[in-house]
């Protein structure tokens, strides 16, 4: 193994246990909720129950970026270290904070000429990113150096398939992703809408599905159409959801039915509070390796 770290943001929502066992890095993102700021820190603060229940009850939600001086205070003690860097940031279709990471691994490199600082776009989100990341450590055990692992990303980043859908509209509505309208006539005709995340790493609303017992069954068709095995597939796949375990556990037994070669079982993950506090509870999102997204 390489004397590097591999670096992410607590947006890659799997839990703190998980990253300390692959030895993935992170910092966490920032939001608020009425108004009182909390760290994205992986539930520890406020449980996700908690998050979600004060959401549904009309709770007002705001998210904040990492900064210039967060990223800097973050990175230096690898540094001091001796340890190189290769940081990937929450996808930069939703948010700017790679402008920051760039800014402060620049400022970084005039104090450590002799450090390798990577700051490298995810283009992915949620536990699709965290898929990413613990891809990158199977890389890293198995010795690749941290040249190597950058240009691997950067290669393979689009490789990593996100599908969402959502069974309330409230908060796609609040945040404009669904226009009043919209989202009136989705509530009375049962709708719930299927997205995905592009190639420019955006979530993008892609079909209408009335019911849930259809999305979740077109989820997992999605899921096979967007591999090249088929139902041969044998990586692993990551689900999150926010605070809607059963449709997730639906949607994962179905997965673990359809892709019997799977690597190990499908791994549910809760939406931390960042990404959760756009899309609200009743979220469901899919995240597995198939074909490049080309849209």
């Amino acid at each position: 193994m390489g004397d590097y770290i591999i670096s992410c943001c607590s947006t890659a929502d799997i839990s703190e246990e998980h990253f300390h066992s692959r030895d993935i890095h992170y910092i966490c993102f920032h939001y608020e909720l009425d108004g009182v700021q909390y760290a994205d820190d992986l539930g520890k603060t406020m449980s996700f129950d908690q998050f979600y229940s004060a959401m549904a009850n009309g709770a007002d939600t705001k998210t904040s970026q990492i900064n210039v001086e967060e990223y800097s205070a973050y990175f230096e003690p690898f540094l001091q270290e001796g340890k190189d860097i290769i940081h990937l940031t929450l996808s930069s279709g939703i948010t700017s904070t790679i402008n920051s990471a760039n800014i402060a691994a620049d400022m970084l490199a005039d104090k450590y000429p002799d450090r390798k600082i990577y700051i490298v776009d995810s283009l992915a989100a949620s536990s699709g990113y965290g898929l990413l990341m613990d891809r990158m450590a199977d890389l890293r055990d198995d010795g690749m150096d941290i040249d190597a692992l950058r240009e691997w990303a950067l290669a393979n980043r689009l490789k990593l398939n996100h599908w969402f859908f959502s069974t309330d509209l409230t908060f796609f509505i609040k945040g404009g992703r669904i226009s009043k309208t919209s989202g009136y006539i989705g509530g009375m005709l049962n709708i719930c809408p299927l997205m995905n995340v592009d190639y420019e790493g955006r979530l993008i609303p892609r079909y209408k599905i009335r019911t849930k017992r259809k999305v979740i069954q077109t989820i997992v068709d999605k899921m096979e159409e967007c591999i090249e095995e088929g139902c041969d597939y044998n990586g692993k796949c990551y689900i999150s959801h926010s605070a809607c375990y059963e449709d997730a556990r639906a949607v994962a037994d179905l997965v673990e039915s359809r892709f019997p070669h799977l690597n190990g079982r499908v791994l549910i993950n809760s939406i931390g509070t960042t990404i959760g506090a756009h899309t609200g509870p009743g979220t469901v999102a899919l995240f597995f390796w198939g074909k490049e997204r080309i849209n």
